[in-house]
């Protein structure tokens, strides 16, 4: 064998710590049933309103509090037992789940007119935006005290990989549950994952805190942010990682995509919603046996330059055909939908060294004391960004167009990278090991 499994336990010495072993499992529960759980709702509400906007809308209602909440989550999440903090935030998910089913089941569609339900729904995902606020940070700080420093470039991969098979499995049960079972089934499913994902949780032993002063919450704000933009490191790949992924967010035109350029409806929407985390697990399966060591910041400008190049292609997906080749069950397959599916594809790949080095980075550079605060500055200028993302595209393909807008964006994305990589140098001399080469 090319590799056996005792060389590859000893590339991949995290995953000999129990705890993160659960923690990897809490992570593909919880990512998954939410990337679920977004695409559920994403195309519920295209398809009561079939208005494109209104899928720019969904990303604005998530990342307003998103961002609202992270200006103090870190401050708390570092106050805080973190596992005993995560078991609130999932418990709430949990519920907020059942509120979305409710919110699906024939008896109240029939007497809450579109506008209403579609309001409630907004109002479910700003409660989800919030909870973000609290999970984004606890669950980047507990997965530094599972395993040692040394091998956090090893459980960076590893975390990275159960959140994007998440992506991959979450997206892909939603549409396949939508289309044989309907909304209501496919979100109870939802809580099912997450309450799976809750006992997975409380498996790993409570952690210590390791900072216990009581300063106000501003200033302790200030000091996250702080150590953000003054270490170069950090700053560069955050910024880089944030705009791109602003202007890249062709995944939330998916259901017009779906319905009405490709026409492969719920089922198609579902693989087509997949294909970046499917690309992410097989770029992360790579990773596990070449890890990342030389030139990353290069291969970070590069993944995503790749990102851009594939958000382009794939706007213009529509025009390499639509009628059917062939059929895969009842999934009509065009040129079209094979071009779609291989630039989403491609661009999960390219997305993922972006992830992996920017979590790297994160982890190695962060203080312990400061973990929540850094993770909450990260949730805000970063992780928002795909929300923020959702709005820029829901917005210009109103104003211009589905297609042009998607061309845009990934337009956009290179700019941004060229512009980034002639313009900072720390950028071209970033490492993975603690130290700027």
């Amino acid at each position: 064998m090319p590799l056996s499994f005792k060389s590859f336990l000893e590339k991949n010495k995290a995953l000999s710590y129990r705890s993160f072993r659960y923690y990897l499992w809490l992570r593909l529960a919880i990512i998954g049933s939410l990337n679920m759980q977004a695409a559920i709702v994403s195309y519920y509400v295209y398809k009561l309103t079939h208005d494109k906007l209104a899928l720019g809308m969904v990303g604005l209602w998530e990342v307003i509090p998103a961002i609202g909440f992270s200006l103090f989550s870190g401050h708390f999440v570092d106050l805080r037992e973190k596992r005993k903090l995560l078991v609130k935030v999932v418990l709430w998910y949990i519920l907020l789940s059942l509120f979305f089913t409710a919110l699906s089941l024939p008896i109240l569609v029939g007497h809450v007119s579109v506008t209403g339900t579609v309001w409630l729904i907004y109002a479910g995902i700003f409660a989800g935006g919030a909870l973000r606020a609290f999970l984004s940070p606890s669950t980047f700080a507990l997965m530094g005290m599972l395993v040692p420093r040394e091998e956090y470039p090893n459980a960076t991969t590893w975390s990275s990989g159960s959140w994007q098979t998440g992506a991959v499995l979450g997206p892909l049960a939603g549409g396949f549950v939508i289309a044989v079972a309907g909304f209501t089934a496919s979100l109870v499913a939802v809580a099912v994952i997450q309450v799976l994902g809750l006992v997975a949780l409380l498996k790993i032993p409570r952690q210590q805190v390791h900072y216990k002063e009581k300063e106000g919450v501003l200033k302790s704000l200030g000091e996250g942010l702080r150590f953000v933009f003054n270490t170069k490191i950090v700053m560069a790949a955050l910024s880089l990682d944030m705009f791109a992924v602003l202007f890249g967010g062709a995944v939330a035109l998916l259901p017009v995509y779906a319905d009405d350029i490709l026409k492969v409806g719920e089922l198609g929407y579902g693989w087509l919603r997949a294909a970046p985390g499917i690309g992410s697990v097989v770029a992360l399966g790579i990773l596990s046996v070449k890890p990342l060591r030389h030139k990353p910041g290069q291969k970070l400008a590069l993944g995503i330059a790749g990102f851009g190049v594939t958000t382009i292609v794939f706007g213009l997906c529509g025009y390499f055909g639509t009628d059917a080749l062939f059929s895969v069950g009842a999934l009509p397959i065009s040129m079209g939908f094979l071009v779609a599916f291989s630039m989403l594809f491609a661009g999960g790949m390219f997305d993922t060294v972006s992830v992996v080095i920017r979590g790297t980075i994160l982890q190695i550079h962060t203080p312990d004391a400061m973990r929540g605060r850094v993770a909450a500055v990260n949730t805000m200028f970063v992780s928002s960004s795909n929300e923020l993302g959702a709005l820029e595209s829901g917005v210009t393909a109103r104003i211009m167009g589905t297609v042009p807008a998607v061309v845009f964006g990934g337009c956009m994305t290179l700019l941004i990278v060229l512009a980034t990589w002639f313009t900072t140098p720390s950028l071209r001399k970033l490492s993975l090991h603690g130290e700027e080469t």
